[in-house]
């Protein structure tokens, strides 16, 4: 995994930005220097191994974290408490877990699970998006908008599991299968608990002709 070059305007506007908002980590909310993604004493408790699942359609999905405990309060924050600062730490942790399993070099893009537009105009950002365009400078790869959600459905984590799979059926499509045919891609999205969203996206994507499709998210469910 390479890091992208910042040129020094950005640095300097990082850096003015950092003496107003100081950086703090994501899962103690401790201050952190400008160089550290997360603090020592986190670092330190971080699972030494990864957490690899498989959604609906057997598409591989790499995880750096179960969710639960200090982790899936990270997540959550970072999701509906708009900590969108949180998203720099929280995909370079997805990207290393996915690069013990991946070469990056044999992807041509990075895309997101989409969010429908009255749930993104209720929430602000969508955090996949946030996370995936992270994770494509980390890896060099580009960031590509390949999907919509252009059908509303329940949020999935307030259904069962057994309802999950059927909430998120012929919701989401493919924009332009053009820009996906042939394409080896990553699926970003926050979470993998039943596999059946990023499963759902994932077919989409095969069905407009992906060479191949590999799913990353921030944490696993251990439901």
């Amino acid at each position: 995994m390479s890091a992208y070059a910042d040129n020094p305007l950005k640095k300097l506007f990082s850096k003015a930005l950092s003496a107003v908002f100081p950086r703090r980590c994501p899962f103690c909310r401790a201050l952190v220097s400008e160089k550290e993604l997360i603090c020592g004493e986190c670092t330190k408790k971080l699972p030494k191994t990864d957490y690899t699942r498989y959604a609906i359609g057997g598409f591989q999905c790499c995880a750096p974290l179960p969710y639960k405990d200090e982790y899936a309060r990270a997540v959550k924050s970072f999701k509906f408490g708009k900590k969108r600062d949180y998203a720099h730490a929280l995909a370079h942790l997805t990207a290393e877990a996915t690069g013990k399993k991946l070469k990056f070099n044999d992807f041509d893009c990075v895309t997101c699970v989409p969010m429908h537009k009255r749930s993104l105009r209720n929430r602000g950002f969508n955090q996949a998006e946030a996370l995936a365009r992270e994770f494509a400078k980390l890896t060099d790869l580009p960031y590509v908008e390949l999907l919509e959600k252009y059908k509303a459905n329940k949020p999935q984590h307030k259904l069962k599991r057994s309802e999950r799979f059927k909430n998120v059926k012929g919701v989401f499509r493919v924009i332009d299968p053009a820009a996906v045919k042939d394409k080896r891609i990553i699926l970003i999205d926050d979470i993998i608990t039943t596999g059946s969203t990023l499963g759902e996206c994932s077919r989409q994507l095969k069905k407009s002709g992906a060479k191949a499709v590999c799913c990353s998210a921030v944490c696993a469910s251990m439901l």
